[in-house]
């Protein structure tokens, strides 16, 4: 962040971290109890008993203050990609973290599919992209059994595998479809059934499709 200027980089002390994150949960606290639109730099001085000028020196407006909460949120589903996770630890903390925080990701989601720089939003992308084409182009041996007739490797046998756009699907099913489950088809459910059923299912699907050695490669 800047200065009021947009010039001089900040100044940190040191309790800015400690501040910072005090500020964030509070400001996370505060979207998901009330909504995004009810979140202001003046309330989260208010909320937090910090001075407002401290608040404004953190986030310098409210848009400020917004974009550090989906920055925090992007951090927290990129745990779910991380490369030292098991597969199904990665889809028990995404799944979980998108269902017990419903207005954070509804503010995500939004910044997620407008237009512009996806690395922006995730910046991990090219890492996910990078190394998952890797573990592709290595071709296990428990995925050899779906090697085209030419002998590229992919996921279903039929074809080679557009790494983006599996990316993708991997993450927009793991983003938002726990989401429209909990919403749309099992309100009742309680959300440590859904994350049991969603980690239960995704494992069941890479495997079918012969990526999951492929995935747990990525270790």
């Amino acid at each position: 962040m800047t200065e009021p200027d947009g010039n001089l980089p900040k100044r940190r002390n040191r309790n800015y971290d400690d501040t910072h994150r005090v500020l964030i949960g509070k400001a996370v606290e505060l979207i998901s109890e009330s909504g995004a639109d009810a979140v202001s730099v003046s309330a989260l001085a208010r909320a937090t008993r910090i001075n407002r000028s401290t608040v404004y020196y953190h986030f310098d407006s409210r848009e400020a203050l917004i974009a550090a909460v989906r920055q925090w949120s992007s951090a927290e589903l990129a745990k779910g990609v991380s490369l030292g996770m098991a597969s199904a630890a990665r889809i028990d903390h995404i799944t979980s973290f998108v269902l017990r925080n419903p207005e954070i990701i509804k503010l995500w989601i939004d910044d997620f599919i407008a237009t512009g720089d996806i690395r922006e939003r995730f910046p991990q992308w090219d890492t996910l992209v990078a190394r998952l084409g890797e573990a592709f182009a290595k071709a296990p041996a428990d995925a050899a059994a779906n090697s085209a007739p030419d002998g590229t490797l992919n996921a279903a046998g039929d074809g080679e595998c557009d790494v983006e756009v599996y990316c993708l699907l991997l993450l927009t099913g793991a983003f938002i479809a726990p989401r429209v489950f909990k919403n749309s088809v099992k309100p009742g459910e309680s959300l440590e059934r859904i994350i049991q059923r969603f980690t239960r299912e995704q494992q069941r699907i890479l495997r079918r499709d012969g990526v999951l050695p492929i995935w747990n490669a990525i270790n």
